[in-house]
């Protein structure tokens, strides 16, 4: 090829190095000169080998990339529009002819020993696809090559080569096809790849489908932020409503809006909830029916809060009363003239609040067994404890109001059919209203007085004689008034009128006595009278202990115990605990654990009943018993630890038999709350961790032994399906952890109790499964000084140093053990001072005295790299490495070697060997950070691009120009 076309190709790369050069203008100047030559194959070397020089760069230099985007926009400005002409296939396969030249060059690259030219090689492939139109043909061998190239790169070392070839498939995938190779490896890789870009990367471009869309669901739950937003940003553009199921509907909203990162609660806000108003016309109702909303309503009321919150105008407001009213009401003054057009008056509020709630419907158990009509009355329950929601933003200002909406829910509450559901919100809501305290005790006592005891018409037996001779009276006062009667007339006839006068009063005494003869008789005949009766049937009591606990819970602890509350206690709470119905007992034992939270006396009082409970009664009622335990022990309890505190030499004579009395009651709360972590009863055990490490977390409880339980737990296949209980203690062990440095030290002593319970751990065992490894890579990250979150002052020993210390020694116990190797392992792990010292000192024997009695020579090694380490040459072996890394790479990039001295296949495996581990650790450094995404939208000016390019690190022209001088 003459000099000319070979100086052309290489001053296109040259120029292809600048950002400010028009591409568009080099690739329509070099495809002239491909145009014009008969033979291709020295342009497609020099091309090649210009292009290597790219190729063997790692990391995402300006100049470089400016090039790769070159080197795609020149190959894809060879593809031809499909044409359906037989006669015109061979022009267009001349024409595609580099465009196959170069994939083939680029499929035979993806395996080289190099990481870097793998990922340009990928790189490559990922461009030249995603540049092809829609309907562009390719051979179908390459293809196939294609697609088996990129599926192993996709299981590459380096997650940025495993990047680019999930990018590269996105275009072979079929996600018609159950058995289609890149949608497996796609999920795959979303399911097992510990890079988080990569799962990105997959997530971007995979096709959602039925089999696919369980695996995008997952990653909501990404452990990364970046892959969760990403998420849900691909079900909102890609994916239906009506696709996902009810649960997944409301685990999406529920989970997404309270994210702990804003970032995912941002993009479901303004991504995925208007992404499914739209697919329902923008009806707000339409997409609470797509929800479960009467079994999840807290989600749904902050899915429209979240949707209120977007609205620009009060017109937009149209939707969801209630939460509606709640977000208006929230926003205070501002959104006072809203809520007056939103609710009615109090008054009027309050008598159709009555009259909804008197026509729910009761059944009987007959009826309760019919579903349509057990479905019916939860519907009713479930508007009503909506509207029972609405008093709270009503105002209640009004004296006149006020005191209606009073009486109205003192009689919902009086009257037999309200649903027990509904009876904790609507005490809630009339104390709410109510302002003075005792005012608000004494109400809901007198309501709990008149349910329990309501005043009812009573018969009594009749006496017959007493009956008979009021009758006989009765007959004879009418004689005498009818013999009085005729005598009158018989004087007024003889006209004397003073007797008449008198026969007259007599007449009248007689009537009067006539009257009350006939109502005693009446009365004894009906034999009603009204009076309290006391009811002690289930459900009335169920109702007055549920009013009764939603007391004790609305008001202030800090008040105490009064008579009226006391006598609460002892007449209803107490008989309670040992009323025969489950239910009953059950709201007892909460009503007497919200109370015990009132009165420490109190709390001690009935500390014994609860342990007995816990123990003895049904699983649900034991768990009641259980949280009312640790909520005394968090608000009122002693540091419990497993051993007790040292007593001085002057109070050591005598101990006091109270304190031994509280030591033993602690050590059986705490060896009763040990066994409970070994119980069959998931939901006991799940609570029982829950309240350790609430214990443990305010520090009420000192404890190695009940930690390392924890960790074991956590670890234990066993509970690999209770979330409840993983989440909890995943969530403590950091919190713990990172509180304090008496915490770290803590879980540093329970280190070597957890590691010793899973070597000795049988092999029927679950505990066997569990991989020790990981498990001492967590202790190593909970003891770490800098975890602290606020790190102490500076200190001689650290809690690494102690832990260093203690796996010493357990090495020494037993050099030959087989768990001697991760021990060694986790010393090379730890952050231990450096400096000089008595602990550095101790730990530098230790290791000697390791070094005398271990065999094995992988735990040699480490050993010796420890004891360099300790003795101060590791900043001078790091120092030297640096200088071997920055040797090798100014003899990669210049220094007069020329390109063909070396093989560009290995020249980065030969540095790594070179530098040993140092190396290949820097390597995978690098490749952890994120690949750059599109660059952005806004153009920067002449002067940033070239204050841009003085800076980049790497210039191919270098590279060429030696080349050419040496030629």
């Amino acid at each position: 090829m003459p000099g000319d076309s070979d100086l052309e190709i290489e001053e296109a790369f040259r120029r292809a190095q600048k950002a400010h050069n028009n591409k568009a203008k080099l690739v329509a100047s070099l495809k002239n000169r491909y145009n014009k030559l008969e033979d291709k194959t020295e342009f497609h070397e020099e091309f090649v080998r210009c292009l290597k020089y790219a190729m063997i760069i790692y990391t995402r230099e300006p100049a470089v990339e400016n090039v790769i985007d070159f080197v795609t926009r020149f190959a894809a400005s060879f593809e031809t529009p499909v044409n359906e002409n037989p006669d015109e296939e061979e022009e267009e396969e001349d024409e595609n002819e580099f465009l196959n030249f170069l994939l083939n060059f680029l499929l035979e690259s993806h395996g080289a020993n190099s990481h870097a030219v793998r990922f340009r090689a990928c790189q490559l492939v990922n461009k030249l696809l995603g540049s092809l139109s829609e309907n562009a043909q390719i051979d179908d061998d390459l293809w196939d090559r294609i697609h088996e190239a990129m599926l192993i790169r996709v299981t590459d070392k380096y997650p940025n080569v495993r990047i680019q070839a999930a990018l590269a498939m996105s275009r072979l995938q079929d996600p018609s096809n159950v058995d289609c190779p890149t949608i497996k490896a796609y999920m795959l890789l979303l399911e097992n790849d510990s890079n988080p870009e990569v799962r990105r990367a997959v997530l971007s471009c995979i096709a959602p489908s039925a089999t696919t869309l369980s695996k995008i669901y997952k990653r909501t739950r990404d452990v990364k932020e970046k892959v969760r937003k990403l998420a849900y940003q691909v079900l909102a553009e890609k994916v239906h409503i009506r696709a996902l199921s009810i649960a997944q509907r409301v685990s999406l909203l529920h989970e997404g809006l309270s994210d702990s990162a804003d970032s995912v609660k941002e993009v479901v806000k303004t991504h995925l909830l208007p992404a499914w108003l739209r697919m329902q016309q923008g009806d707000v109702l339409q997409l609470l029916h797509r929800l479960d909303v009467e079994n999840c309503a807290e989600t749904a009321v902050t899915t429209l809060q979240a949707i209120f919150s977007m609205a620009t105008s009060p017109d937009d407001l149209q939707n969801g009363v209630r939460a509606l009213c709640e977000f208006v009401k929230n926003k205070g003054n501002e959104g006072e003239e809203l809520l007056e057009r939103l609710l009615p008056e109090t008054a009027i509020f309050a008598e159709y609040l009555y009259s909804y709630l008197k026509s729910i419907t009761q059944l009987s158990e007959e009826q309760r067994a019919d579903m349509t009509q057990l479905e019916m009355v939860m519907t009713q329950e479930f508007i009503g404890q909506q509207l029972i929601l609405l008093v709270g933003c009503l105002d209640t200002s009004e004296e006149g109001g006020r005191k209606r909406m009073v009486a109205v829910l003192q009689e919902i509450l009086l009257m037999p059919n309200t649903p027990t559901s509904l009876i904790g919100l609507l005490v809630e809501k009339l104390i709410g209203i109510l302002r003075d305290d005792a005012q608000k005790i004494q109400m809901v006592a007198e309501i709990i007085s008149d349910v329990r005891e309501p005043i009812l018409p009573i018969s009594e037996p009749v006496d017959e004689n007493e009956k008979r001779r009021k009758q006989v009276k009765l007959a004879e006062v009418r004689v005498q008034i009818m013999e009085a009667k005729q005598t009158l007339e018989e004087c007024i006839s003889c006209q004397d009128f003073s007797r008449a006068a008198e026969l007259k009063d007599s007449i009248s005494q007689l009537e009067e006595l006539k009257n009350q003869l006939v109502l005693e008789a009446s009365q004894s005949a009906d034999n009603i009278k009204e009076q309290r009766v006391e009811k002690s049937d289930a459900k009335t009591l169920l109702k007055c202990l549920t009013m009764c606990a939603e007391l004790f819970k609305q008001m202030n602890i800090k008040r105490g115990i009064c008579p009226t509350m006391n006598a609460l206690i002892e007449s209803l709470i107490l008989p309670g605990v040992s009323n025969p119905n489950p239910a009953v007992r059950n709201m007892a034992v909460i009503c007497l654990g919200t109370a015990a939270l009132h009165s420490k006396d109190l709390a001690n009082t009935h500390l014994v009943l609860l342990l007995q409970i816990t123990q003895l009664d049904e699983p649900k009622i034991r768990i009641s018993a259980l949280r009312a335990l640790v909520d005394q022990l968090l608000l009122n309890g002693l540091i419990l630890q497993d051993k007790p505190a040292p007593v001085s030499q002057d109070d050591s004579n005598e101990q006091p038999e109270h304190q031994a009395e509280e030591e033993s009651t602690v050590q059986s709360i705490l060896k009763m709350l040990s066994e409970f972590l070994d119980s069959e009863i998931c939901e006991l055990r799940t609570e029982t961790a829950e309240g350790l490490a609430k214990l443990m977390y305010c520090g009420r409880i000192l404890s190695p032994k009940l930690l390392s339980r924890l960790v074991l737990l956590w670890y234990n296949p066993v509970t690999e399906d209770d979330q409840r209980l993983r989440h909890c203690l995943g969530v403590f062990l950091q919190l713990y952890a990172r509180a304090s440095r008496t915490n770290q030290e803590c879980v540093e002593e329970s280190f070597l109790p957890t590691m010793r319970t899973l070597f000795n751990a049988p092999v029927t065992s679950p505990l066997s499964e569990v991989d020790t490894s990981n498990v001492a890579e967590l202790f190593v990250e909970l003891t770490r000084p800098s975890a602290l979150v606020q790190p102490a002052a500076v200190q001689a020993v650290s809690v690494h140093d102690s832990l260093a210390v203690r796996v010493c020694n357990e090495i020494l116990r037993d050099t030959s053990a087989p768990e001697v190797r991760l021990y060694c392992k986790t010393l090379s792990w730890l952050e231990i001072n450096t400096e000089p010292g008595p602990a550095n000192s101790d730990l530098q024997l230790l290791l000697k005295d390791i070094l005398q009695e271990v065999k094995d020579k992988h735990s040699i090694r480490i050993i010796e790299k420890l004891c360099n380490q300790l003795n101060g040459d590791r900043c001078s072996k790091s120092a030297g490495n640096q200088d071997t890394t920055l040797q090798n790479l100014d003899d990669h990039n210049g220094g007069g070697t020329s390109y063909e001295s070396f093989s560009w296949f290995v020249c980065k495996k030969a540095s790594t060997a070179k530098n040993g581990k140092k190396a290949e650790l820097s390597s995978d450094e690098s490749d952890e950070e994120n690949v750059p995404e599109e660059p952005p939208s806004v153009r920067p000016s002449r002067r940033a691009k070239m204050a841009a390019i003085d800076k980049t690190k790497q210039d191919l022209t270098a590279l060429m120009n030696q080349e050419a001088n040496s030629s």
